[in-house]
């Protein structure tokens, strides 16, 4: 499992962007999105998580 923390979102707008970007990804299985926050099973690399949620221009930092 993967958690990601996720900066400046602040609506249901902004979590359906993350998830959506999160879903884009290959073999990912989005469990939970949440305001700050989001949890993920994937086999994509820490350098396509962070690609993928810098086109949602959120910044993101994985956490290990």
């Amino acid at each position: 499992m993967t958690t990601l923390k996720i900066d400046n979102m602040h609506c249901d707008a902004c979590i359906r962007r993350v998830t959506q970007a999160l879903n884009s990804l290959p073999d990912t299985k989005v469990e939970e999105v949440y305001i700050g926050t989001a949890r993920i099973e994937t086999t994509a690399t820490p350098e396509q998580i962070l690609a993928a949620m810098q086109k949602t221009g959120f910044p993101t930092h994985i956490e290990q």
